[in-house]
């Protein structure tokens, strides 16, 4: 059995995330604590909506940073992959407090539209530019960091909807205050549940897929056998598996069988050829291959071990 692998990342790029996260959970602490207040004194479900979903944010930012700290500690015997899915498994909660808090506003939204009740929108309107300020501010802080960490992606998220919500109360509380239509406050809270909930049960799926091990959606395992099948002395790629270990490392592992009995030396260089062209093209940075030739097991390339 042979392994090898790349690392892609500096430990400068992720000291710089938890950095970053530090900055928002602090600016989201600020937020929450204000509209809490706000809400409660103005009598806006929006707002203390709002306020429920920036609270969400806080543990979310803190689970992230404490899963981003977490995936730099090194393996261990007893730990041998260190904590490198805690990031995976901290989106899969922050996805699934978008859910939950959502479904919470969703009821509040219900019971409030059945007796509506009137806001003091003036307050309700400086609370929620305050809350589009700061967390615009922190969208911009995550935005590039977001692309490659499903982690940084799962905050980037919370952040860029509460902003959106706010947005949104800040459109209720100018309703509200020119043309006296209160029941808009229930209306807005429910539009700002159910965007929760589109954008969290995405990232929700996307987090499962990767902690079950599923195969990457943009990696089509047929094509990965046949590129490798193409190569001198290779027979048939078998038993193959894909799958993200983090967002930084794609794993194969699979049996090779040989065309012919070769030596050591000989395979360690098609090894070479085969992770190159599996990097190259599927940017597959970790290869586990175990060679074998005549031997009589199951050819298939997807077999239940």
């Amino acid at each position: 059995m042979s392994h090898s692998h790349v690392h892609n990342l500096s430990p400068n790029q992720k000291d710089l995330k938890g950095q970053k996260l530090l900055i928002t959970i602090f600016l989201n602490i600020i937020i929450t604590a204000a509209q809490v207040i706000g809400g409660l004194l103005s009598g806006s479900l929006s707002l203390l909506s709002d306020a429920l979903h920036n609270f969400s944010d806080v543990i979310s930012l803190i689970v992230s940073y404490i899963a981003s700290k977490l995936s730099k500690q090194k393996a261990s015997i007893n730990r041998t992959f260190g904590y490198k899915r805690a990031e995976i498994l901290a989106a899969f909660i922050n996805a699934s407090t978008l859910v939950i808090v959502a479904i919470l506003l969703i009821i509040e939204a219900v019971k409030r539209f059945q007796n509506p009740q009137e806001v003091a929108s003036g307050l309700v309107i400086w609370l929620s530019v305050i809350a589009i300020i700061g967390n615009g501010f922190s969208v911009l802080l995550l935005k590039n960091d977001s692309k490659n960490n499903i982690n940084m992606r799962s905050a980037y998220l919370h952040l860029l909807t509460d902003m959106l919500a706010s947005v949104a109360v800040l459109l209720g509380g100018f309703l509200m205050k020119y043309y006296q239509v209160f029941w808009v406050d229930s209306v807005l809270t429910l539009l700002i549940a159910l965007y929760l909930i589109w954008v969290g049960y995405d990232l929700l799926k996307t987090s499962t897929k990767m902690l079950m091990l599923f195969t990457p959606e943009n990696i089509n395992i047929k094509e990965v056998v046949r590129v490798v099948n193409k190569l001198p002395k290779v027979k048939k790629l078998h038993h193959v598996h894909i799958w993200n270990l983090s967002d930084n490392e794609l794993h194969l592992e699979a049996h090779l069988d040989l065309n012919e009995d070769i030596t050591t030396t000989a395979f360690n260089t098609l090894l070479l050829d085969i992770e190159n062209v599996l990097h190259e093209q599927f940017n597959i940075n970790h290869v586990t291959i175990q060679p074998e030739f005549n031997k009589k097991d199951p050819k298939e390339v997807i077999v239940q071990d």
